[in-house]
């Protein structure tokens, strides 16, 4: 996996490496293996298209339900100027959902592949079923969905709530199946499940597929990069150097494929009817009696119920869920660096980002842990290396990590920051009518967090590995 030898980009005779104690247990060239599900032609995305339709007793039941919410195209329980007929087709829907059989999930153990699309299909048919009811209606999730979603949750160490791998990750097909290449093409690709029916949606979460997919290079250079600093003489550092200015073209080319989604998604139709289908019960609520997610049946034996317990990680799915945006922290070493942030109150907070983590697949959890454990960093090389064509090649792809951060920024601002401060005024200003004072609150991510602030310290983290 991840083959590519680190001669490939520079030429040159290579001296027997010696390697110290201190690494001799680091073995950089795993990067890629198995257990952690890097494959050398997709990176962090699966080498074949997710499965899309679960088969037998799962796929009559659930999948079918889920056909019926997406031809139904339910809308948001809190939508304003609702229709009694779309309320009462939602609650129809419901009704199906609740006279669901609690389906045994024991099939499902032995097989990643069918895991996966089972949390994919019930967190779907669980967003649907919550955001779909009144806004005055407590959460209250049937049995038919909270029991087999806990139970494949804790197969795959992975909350009870949809995450960035249930929209992105394995959400994807190819839109002309006889062309798979290597690495899918990024404009033959399109969604498998989405709440609305519209592109913007779709472009949404196209837009991350696209950053993963063609994140692939940068974790080649990621490997080969490390394969040299293990050895961390003359002749490696100008490879290297070769390899981080390859990175920081890759790093733009990030940049520019997350900008694109200025153009092919609204964002007043996401920040309206796209987003809210995400919540999970720190998102940020106007209602608090949505803040309390209660499954049915936990604790019921009768029901398969034994031994599960509440669950109290319920963020919605968040690009701060990305691995691979998370190994090019490790790589360069962002979350070990001071916030240089233009805040002078502002701190770390390195909760905000590992909390995320918790919301990755296990095996994508089990690499960026590696790549944390490597006992010789990156940045530390460069900082002690003297070599100023290494030094300026690292600095030139941490600006180019800065500026994609930037353009997260921008992108938030435009998507969620706008949209949210004018919904905020115009509920103010309905509350000063009633006579109602209403206090600001910090403005939350889906992943539940002070968005403003987090980002903020992202970006100014990413500064500080900045070398003078």
């Amino acid at each position: 996996m991840l083959s590519l030898p680190p001669t490939h980009f520079l030429n040159l005779p290579r001296p027997d490496p010696t390697v110290d104690s201190l690494l001799a247990n680091f073995d950089p060239s795993t990067l890629a293996a198995h257990d952690f599900d890097v494959d050398n032609r997709t990176g962090l995305m699966p080498p074949e298209p997710p499965l899309t339709r679960l088969p037998g007793i799962w796929g009559e039941h659930w999948e079918t339900c889920l056909d019926t919410a997406l031809q139904s195209k339910l809308q948001l329980g809190d939508k304003l100027g609702l229709t009694n007929d779309e309320a009462a087709q939602s609650e129809r829907w419901r009704a199906l959902v609740r006279e669901l059989p609690v389906v045994p999930t024991t099939g499902l153990k032995h097989s990643e592949i069918l895991l996966r699309r089972a949390h994919c299909a019930l967190t779907f048919l669980m967003h649907f079923y919550i955001h779909s009811l009144p806004p005055d209606i407590p959460v209250s999730i049937p049995r038919s969905l909270s029991i087999p979603l806990l139970q494949v949750s804790t197969q795959l160490q992975l909350p009870p709530v949809m995450t960035y791998s249930d929209t992105v990750v394995y959400n994807w097909e190819l839109v002309r199946p006889h062309l798979l290449d290597a690495t899918p093409k990024l404009d033959n690709l399109r969604s498998s499940v989405l709440f609305t029916g519209t592109t913007d949606e779709e472009e949404f979460y196209l837009s991350s597929a696209r950053i993963e997919f063609r994140g692939v290079e940068a974790l080649e250079l990621m490997r080969a990069t490390m394969d040299e600093v293990f050895v961390g003489d003359a002749i490696a550092n100008r490879r290297i150097t070769t390899y981080l200015d390859r990175m920081t073209v890759i790093v733009g080319e990030l940049t520019d494929l997350l900008t694109v989604l200025k153009t092919t998604c609204n964002p007043t139709i996401f920040y309206n009817d796209i987003r809210p289908w995400f919540r999970g019960v720190d998102s940020g609520y106007s209602n608090p009696i949505k803040n309390a997610w209660v499954f049915e049946g936990v604790g019921e034996a009768e029901y398969g119920g034994e031994g599960l317990e509440q669950p109290t990680e319920l963020s919605g799915p968040s690009a701060g869920q990305s691995a691979f945006i998370h190994s090019l922290d490790e790589f360069f070493s962002v979350d070990q660096t001071p916030d240089h942030s233009s805040s002078p109150t502002s701190h770390a907070n390195p909760s905000m980002l590992h909390r995320m983590r918790k919301y990755m697949p296990r095996h994508h959890r089990a690499f960026l842990s590696h790549l944390a454990a490597n006992p010789r960093p990156l940045r530390t090389l460069v900082m002690t290396s003297g070599d100023d064509k290494l030094k300026s090649a690292f600095n030139d792809a941490v600006g180019a990590l800065r500026k994609f951060r930037d353009a997260h920024m921008i992108i938030v601002a435009l998507f969620i920051i706008g949209p949210a401060r004018k919904a905020q005024k115009a509920r103010a200003e309905a509350l000063s009518k009633e006579g109602v004072e209403k206090t600001g609150e910090p403005l939350k991510g889906t992943g539940g967090t002070d968005l403003v602030k987090f980002l903020k310290h992202v970006r100014g983290q990413t500064s500080g590995a900045l070398l003078e």
